[in-house]
């Protein structure tokens, strides 16, 4: 299964002064007696090739695992990978499958057509090694795998019966509408973070992310705390434990919890956040929701934002939600400058509206000129 190249050996020609050509010197070869000419070894190419094998280490055949299930592979220890055949992710599971491969210099490596119903995977990989002094032996080698099948982890506990999680992050937010969650799913698709999940469970108060592994039910932690401030808690429970081989399955439950206000919530400050924001509200509209509460004063269009550590340690609720709005018929409008606001700030700024005083002309939807009237929910 080894192919060997030679290196050849270059030297700088002697000119001849009388002639005015190039001669090389010449000597003889150590073990066959052959005239060379000089290399750091003292012998020609055959007898490099049949005394030193680079590829002697290398192991020519090995197995692979392959799961029938999901069309993974194992990459040790324990992770799966999902591959196409002749892939440069699967190139990289057989290389790190070669023993010895790290005592050389790898130069090349590919695959070798095989039957895809043969069970056989061939690697043609090209390696250097330095042998003497200044003399560099390549040669080629192939290694053959054989794909073994196996269940992952996953299909194991699908076949048998068992539960296909190992932690669950509950997402709840103590709301009236589901305004959040709504956002939240679409900047979860944006940014891919629903691969690793298991599946996904709606509940009344939220969701219920299921994960095969803790490292991803982590990273989602993670993620929920870069959108919006969350409080979270960890409990652990003992599934089945075997003492005598040191293993146990513990399944892992995060309760996450998000801020209890959303977007356009009118909100009341509590008296700790209303002094420490220099008297601003205390009755503010929420603005949006980030890592922090970022609040409005509508009288005075002050904005302010509460970090989400501080939100936690002193919570609070919103006064009433966009849903608790009620619908008016707006007949004037325009902007002002109330004592005390200024004209405006960036995109904000103050107006005054002009109301209907009877219920009539807001069913009617006319004013008492008789002019249409503008409706505003």
């Amino acid at each position: 299964s080894f192919f060997r190249l030679p290196v050849l050996f270059t030297m700088e020609p002697e000119m001849d002064t009388e002639g005015g050509q190039s001669q090389f010197p010449t000597i003889l070869c150590c073990s066959c007696g052959t005239p060379i000419q000089p290399n750091p070894s003292n012998m020609c190419l055959l007898c490099i090739q049949s005394h030193v094998c680079v590829t002697d280490g290398l192991m020519a055949d090995g197995t692979i695992q392959y799961c029938r299930m999901c069309g993974r592979y194992l990459q040790p220890p324990k992770y799966w990978v999902a591959c196409a055949l002749e892939s440069k992710e699967l190139l990289t599971i057989c290389l790190k499958r070669i023993r010895g491969l790290n005592k050389l210099h790898l130069v090349d490596a590919s695959f070798i057509w095989t039957e895809p119903h043969s069970k056989r995977l061939k690697v043609k990989i090209t390696v250097q090694k330095e042998i003497f002094a200044g003399a560099v032996v390549q040669q080629c080698a192939v290694v053959e795998f054989v794909v073994s099948w196996q269940l992952c982890d996953a299909c194991t506990r699908l076949n048998t019966g068992q539960d296909q999680w190992i932690a669950v992050v509950q997402a709840r937010q103590r709301v009236a509408h589901k305004k959040t969650f709504l956002y939240l799913e679409q900047v979860i698709l944006k940014n891919s973070m629903h691969l690793n999940c298991s599946k996904v469970v709606e509940v009344p108060d939220g969701l219920d992310f299921f994960y095969a592994h803790k490292g991803h039910a982590v990273g989602m932690i993670d993620f929920l705390g870069s959108v919006a401030p969350i409080t979270t808690k960890m409990s652990e429970e003992l599934i089945s434990s075997d003492p005598k081989n040191n293993v146990a399955q513990i399944h892992y439950t995060y309760a996450v919890e998000l801020a209890h206000v959303c977007r356009e919530d009118l909100v009341c400050l509590p008296p700790k956040f209303h002094q420490a924001m220099g008297g601003l509200g205390p009755i503010t509209v929420c603005l949006k929701i980030n890592t922090n509460v970022v609040v409005v004063d509508p009288s005075t269009l002050r904005v302010g934002a509460i970090p989400g550590h501080l939100y936690w340690k002193s919570p609070f609720d919103s006064l009433c939600g966009s849903k608790s709005c009620t619908e008016f018929y707006v007949l004037d409008i325009e902007p002002c400058t109330v004592p005390g606001t200024g004209a405006g700030s960036g995109k904000k700024g103050s107006a005054a509206a002009a109301l209907p005083s009877s219920s009539a002309s807001m069913a009617s939807g006319t004013t008492a000129g008789g002019g249409a009237a503008r409706k505003l929910a």
